[in-house]
């Protein structure tokens, strides 16, 4: 059936993590200026809110918004995949191989419109359709682009002072509030490998190589936003002295080392005076007879574009850096300097059509890499991790707006991380909670309102497009709530969860000589672990390796589960904390059915989620935060200055596009056009 289309452009504005409630808060506060206009000249509903597939992770929802279906029919169930192996073990996502659905990009580049997809996690790479009209770009992981690829080193922290004896290098240190100081304990971490195993887990090529990942999550500690907000870097302590043996030092000038590419590539840096005879900025050397600087940093300027050589398993390749000066001294007596991870600029690997890469180098500029240290030091947030996503955010707008402009595409969907990323690190700490009682909520609150402004300044980078013929839709894949209570071990999307299973009696740990639970399960006594975010599963004879239930006693089994979880209360508030829960068969209401999804499906009661991954989409958390995703459609075919009340679904984002366009919906869509916002009757 042939459709008149409404539009023939077409951008979809993704943000991942992007929460409508607390939008809304910063638009009545005058701070979104730019979504504000966005509303304005389009179509929402009044609480700007659509209703998120479950569960609420980021690659379920993308796959669901590309093609219309809920994750049970397209098989993208969570961040990880359960093991076909092992119940206690997950494996890679991220691969369009495993979406099950018709992505609603091969529809429009089969209908000759040059559609481009840009790092749209879950189910994007790599590409489904041979059209010459569709442009992919990475998709692997949800950070940045190209940082599950092309990393080659990790970010670092170089201390200089007069009271420093020698060079020492310390890799991956976890030390929150070491940032500030001189280290004096380096001696047990000297020459140490570089542990990159987290670094290669979440983003590199580890775990897109297939195997499984087994983690088990039994305390506190475990969890994400624990791990999250400490994360480790290099530390570098050097001695800072006049300038010695230098082809061009300029005169007062002091040198300080530089350790970078796991401890075997040295650079020399000068700390120069300014005409008034005081210390502003530091000049990094590849050697000392350098005639020119790789790059001269002035205090409070973030620099991005650094080129430099850098080592990883005995291969040299030139990557992209950004630096700061965190401290310089004016008298000259220290110097803090800041150094981000190292992406290798040749490395397309990610990039479909490889051209797209080179054209983007040459014409907007490198990769920029963003930060990923931060959470409890609020001033490395500050001063790093905040700022670091606002360059990367500008390149992406440049980056889109260029391929728009000159590469012509007719049809874009974009992602943009910065919001999720910050909320992994950041968010529990905008509530004081006894396990972060040192940190300052309004400090981070105010965190949040710098990410949603940032967030505004690229939402305004394409409101042009709605002069030029354009239609947007800027949606989210869920919002990030700020926790009312500390999560029980229950949920956390990274692995097994295992403490309130063990607490019930249906996972049982293997013991150590003191009697300590281990980090391995005793599959002759374990009835059914409880996996992933949402999913647990029953050990069953002749379907799992160790199975242990009979198949005749599965259905008085999950009775009894879910009956013991609607019981189970939290030690801390004597509150029951599981909010509903499913047989698979019965999941098929919300979505989450079939072979990809778990025994039984289950989520967290509001005020005890954790972020997102465990919770119902319409759940809602401390400072007006909430799991939902946001909606709203502007520009071409939409109605300008409408509110709607139809209830949205991210199944809906999917036909609308199509209808937009005048083509055919993805085949295996489960949701309907949201009819109510076109300019058009249809």
């Amino acid at each position: 059936m042939k459709r008149t289309a409404l539009t023939q452009k077409l951008l979809v504005l993704g943000v991942d993590g992007m929460d409508p409630r607390v939008s809304q808060k910063f638009l009545k506060e005058g701070k979104m200026p730019n979504l504000k206009k966005l509303i304005e000249r389009g179509s929402a509903r009044e609480d700007l809110r659509q209703i998120g597939a479950i569960p609420t992770i980021t690659p379920p929802c993308w796959t669901t918004l590309a093609t219309g279906a809920y994750p049970g029919t397209h098989g993208i169930t969570c961040y990880w995949r359960q093991s076909p192996e092992s119940l206690d073990a997950v494996v890679y996502n991220m691969d369009s191989r495993n979406c099950s659905a018709e992505q609603v990009w091969n529809i429009t580049s089969a209908a000759d419109l040059k559609t481009l997809v840009w790092h749209w996690p879950g189910s994007s790479w790599p590409p489904t359709s041979h059209s010459e009209n569709l442009s992919v770009v990475d998709g692997t992981q949800p950070g940045s682009v190209n940082m599950g690829i092309a990393q080659l080193d990790w970010e670092k922290v170089i201390v200089a002072s007069p009271e420093i004896e020698e060079v020492r290098y310390a890799p991956r240190v976890d030390k929150p509030a070491g940032v500030g100081c001189i280290i004096t304990d380096l001696e047990g971490t000297l020459d140490d490998e570089v542990d990159d195993e987290m670094m290669e887990l979440w983003w590199g090529d580890t775990a897109r190589q297939g195997g499984e990942i087994r983690t088990y999550v039994m305390d506190d500690d475990d969890t994400e936003v624990v791990i999250g907000s400490k994360v480790a870097y290099d530390i570098v302590n050097s001695p800072l002295k006049e300038a010695k043996g230098w082809k061009n030092a300029p005169e007062g000038a002091k040198d300080f080392t530089i350790i970078t590419s796991g401890g075997v590539m040295r650079r020399p840096a000068l700390i120069l005076k300014n005409e008034a005879g005081e210390y502003d900025r530091v000049a990094i050397y590849k050697n000392k007879k350098a005639d020119e600087p790789i790059v001269i940093l002035e205090k409070d300027k973030m620099v991005t574009g650094i080129i430099d050589d850098v080592t990883k398993k005995d291969v040299t390749k030139p990557a992209c850096r950004s630096m700061k000066i965190l401290e310089l001294d004016p008298q000259g007596t220290k110097v803090r300097l800041w150094i981000s991870n190292a992406l290798d600029i040749s490395n397309d690997q990610l990039w479909h059509q490889k051209s797209l890469y080179k054209d983007i180098v040459e014409n907007v500029g490198h990769v920029p890499p963003v930060s990923l240290i931060g959470g409890e030091d609020d001033e490395l947030v500050r001063e790093i991790f905040e700022p670091s996503w606002a360059i990367y955010n500008k390149w992406q707008a440049d980056s889109l707006n260029y391929c728009i402009n000159e590469k012509k595409y007719d049809v874009i969907f974009s992602h943009l991380h910065n919001v999720d990323c910050a909320g992994h690190q950041l968010w529990h700490l905008a509530k004081t909670l006894q396990p972060w009682d040192y940190t300052d909520e309004k400090i981070y609150q105010e965190f949040i309102e710098k990410f949603y402004i940032q967030t505004d300044d690229y939402i305004g980078e394409f409101l042009h497009l709605l002069d030029e013929g354009w239609t947007v839709l800027l949606v989210s894949d869920h919002g990030l709530i700020v926790g009312e209570n500390v999560p029980p071990i229950l949920g956390e999307y990274g692995g097994l969860n295992t403490k309130v299973m063990e607490e019930l009696g249906y996972t049982v740990l293997k013991k150590d000589k003191d009697g300590n639970s281990t980090r391995e399960v005793d599959w002759e006594k374990t009835r059914a672990v409880q996996i992933r975010s949402n999913y647990i599963y029953i050990n069953l004879k002749g379907r799992d390796k160790y199975g242990i239930v009979d198949p005749k006693d599965k259905y008085d089994l999950e009775e009894q589960i879910i009956s013991d979880l609607y019981n189970y209360r939290d030690d801390r508030t004597g509150k029951r904390v599981v909010g509903i829960c499913l047989r698979n068969k019965d999941a098929v209401l919300i979505g989450t059915h079939g072979p990809e999804c778990g025994d039984l499906f289950f989520s967290i009661e509001e005020k005890y989620n954790r972020l997102h991954g465990d919770s119902l989409s319409t759940s809602e958390g401390y400072f007006d935060t909430s799991v939902s995703p946001i909606f709203v459609a502007a520009g071409s075919g939409i109605k300008s200055g409408f509110t709607t009340e139809r209830i949205i679904r991210q199944v809906d984002v999917a036909p609308s596009v199509s209808v937009l366009l005048g083509l055919r919906f993805p085949e295996q869509c489960e949701g309907a056009p949201i009819y109510q916002i076109f300019s058009e009757d249809i």
